[in-house]
């Protein structure tokens, strides 16, 4: 029974940690933006000033309040809204992402000092890495750096077509 739970298991863990990978991508950027906003420094400061248990607190909150849009999206998919479903999976992932990479970064030294999250944060990286020294991993990878070098590629295309042909109607 184990070994057939044990290839499961890594299985359903590397498509989680495929999809948080791929969400990273759009979160980190939105999540940079969001932290030169000077609406939020007040806020960063009220983080800053709370003990290493409450921040622990603040930092799983977004963890409960948008992991359960996970299966809420999966049934709408499954229930003929898969639009809707598509739609509150990525929302509900996004701001999850954004609001943990920007918490952990504003506290990770305190977030460290309570041992049981310093351990499973560990046993995350160790996790992670070994996804990432996979053959799939590396593809998927690969696949993805296409798919942003042929956005981007289109992008600029269409803001040097669009150039033109405003000069053009001067």
């Amino acid at each position: 029974m184990n070994r057939l739970l044990k290839p499961l298991i890594f299985l359903l863990a590397s498509i989680y940690f495929v999809v948080d990978a791929v969400f990273i991508a759009v979160s980190r950027p939105v999540g940079k933006w969001l932290a030169d906003r000077r609406v939020f420094e007040g806020l960063k400061a009220w983080i800053v000033s709370l003990g290493p248990y409450p921040t622990l607190l603040l930092f799983v909150a977004p963890l409960i309040v948008f992991e359960p849009a996970k299966p809420a999206a999966a049934y709408l998919a499954a229930t003929g809204h898969v639009a809707m479903g598509v739609v509150v999976f990525v929302v509900a992932e996004i701001f999850k992402l954004v609001l943990v990479e920007r918490l952990f970064a504003v506290s990770r030294d305190k977030l460290m000092s309570i041992a049981a999250f310093a351990w499973a944060y560990r046993q995350y990286r160790q996790i992670r890495q070994r996804l990432e020294e996979t053959d799939a991993w590396q593809a998927i990878r690969r696949l993805s750096k296409i798919a942003q070098y042929t956005v981007r590629s289109y992008l600029l295309e269409l803001s040097q077509r669009s150039a033109r042909i405003s000069f053009q109607q001067r």
